[in-house]
């Protein structure tokens, strides 16, 4: 998962803005989202295995007060992003969660 969802992202990402990240995101601003999403599927994927589902909107929260100025410089790539990393964690998370308890 947290080597596939930066693929994802990207796929969607074009998909949605008809263009690529690469051409209109700053590399400075792609690695670091990259660092924060990876950090981010972690720590989706711990808290739904270990059933502490109220606990994803504190990520989601924080999330979104740290990266405040982000999202006014460019919502579509952060607001997509995010959405599509949450999305694809949390199904990922639901998932195992599935097949350890069968």
């Amino acid at each position: 998962m947290l080597l596939t969802s930066s693929v994802i992202v990207r796929v969607v990402y074009h998909i949605v803005a008809k263009k690529e990240i690469s051409k209109e995101i700053m590399k400075q601003t792609r690695d670091t989202g990259f660092v924060i999403g990876i950090c981010e599927n972690f720590l989706i994927l711990t808290f739904i295995l270990v059933g502490e589902f109220t606990a994803l909107a504190l990520i989601f929260a924080a999330k979104g007060i740290i990266r405040k100025d982000d999202f006014h410089e460019n919502s579509l790539y952060f607001l997509a992003c995010t959405m599509v990393n949450f999305t694809y964690s949390i199904f990922i998370g639901m998932l195992m969660l599935f097949l350890l308890e069968n």
